[in-house]
């Protein structure tokens, strides 16, 4: 595994990222619906991102669902000319905050133009189509041909630039690719949450992005005596060596750890500067044996 530091980027559609990007996940309020807590603390922490060499943020139209758009719209527009802003459709929001699928072409062109009314934007850089079968957790097989053709055409028609796939097995990568290029894939993965291995490998091979959301475990944080003990022995934080590991696991691993605290922000960023040896890394490594 090479070592790449917070000044490393990978290639994402047209442009190069720095690995260490921002989630805005949390920037809506409590599970992710309604209004921030505070609304002038989103925006800091925004603003506090790109100060700090952030050129990548991850969002979605249904994270509000369309507040958090609206909040990096009046943080940081006009953008600056190097951000890469990555959204993502196939879901919305019930009245009772829960997670619907929303995947019929007319939801998924809606999703489009909706994110660029909110974003403030006239093409989107890059849209990954969100894949909800089963409960929603976790991928699970079954074409995506129809509704990812859907997101194909709405770059032909010039309002998106790049498209990936969230939420997604093998092959339902495959069959995307016989459809359209695709630049990333987001799907869940961590320290602790490896079913991934063997698809970053392969996209590493094709330089295709690999975006895990829930890097430090999501909603129920990693927790885990092994990772405390490597934190404690390099004085840094559980989450920042989880984060760090991923860094060095694959060159095309893009991280977009997300917050709402200006000073979980900074030590998120602070992982990039964190290099694990050898040794560190096969004790990690062990604690998916």
């Amino acid at each position: 595994m090479a070592s790449h530091g917070n000044s490393a980027t990978f290639s994402l559609g047209s442009r190069q990222v720095k690995r260490l990007g921002y989630g805005a996940m949390q920037l809506a309020g409590p599970g992710v619906f309604g209004p921030p807590r505070d609304r002038h603390v989103a925006l800091t922490v925004l603003r506090e991102a790109i100060s700090l060499g952030v050129n990548h943020i991850d969002t979605s139209d249904f994270y509000g669902p369309h507040v958090t758009n609206q909040i990096i719209r009046e943080a940081l527009h006009p953008y600056p000319d190097d951000l890469a802003i990555v959204t993502k459709i196939g879901a919305r929001r019930g009245e009772d905050a829960s997670w619907l699928p929303a995947f019929s072409p007319a939801e998924l062109k809606q999703a489009v133009h909706d994110n660029l009314r909110n974003l403030g934007l006239d093409v989107l850089d890059v849209v990954n189509l969100r894949v909800m079968f089963g409960d929603g957790h976790g991928p699970h097989e079954g074409s995506i041909e129809e509704s990812f053709s859907v997101l194909a055409e709405l770059q032909q028609q010039g309002l998106v630039k790049h498209i990936g796939l969230s939420n997604v097995t093998a092959k339902q990568v495959a069959e995307a690719r016989k459809i359209a290029e695709i630049v990333c894939v987001q799907n869940e993965y961590n320290i602790a949450h490896r079913q991934d291995d063997a698809l970053i490998d392969a996209l590493a091979g094709e330089g295709i992005a690999y975006v895990p959301f829930f890097p430090l475990g999501g909603f129920t944080p990693l927790q885990s005596s092994t990772l405390s003990d490597v934190a404690a022995s390099l004085n840094a934080t559980p989450m920042q060596v989880a984060l760090a590991w991923l860094l060095q696991r694959s060159a095309n691993i893009l991280l977009i750890p997300g917050t709402s605290s200006v000073t979980h922000l900074r030590e998120n960023m602070a992982a990039g500067d964190l290099q694990l040896s050898d040794e560190v890394l096969a004790v990690l490594n062990g604690m998916n044996a």
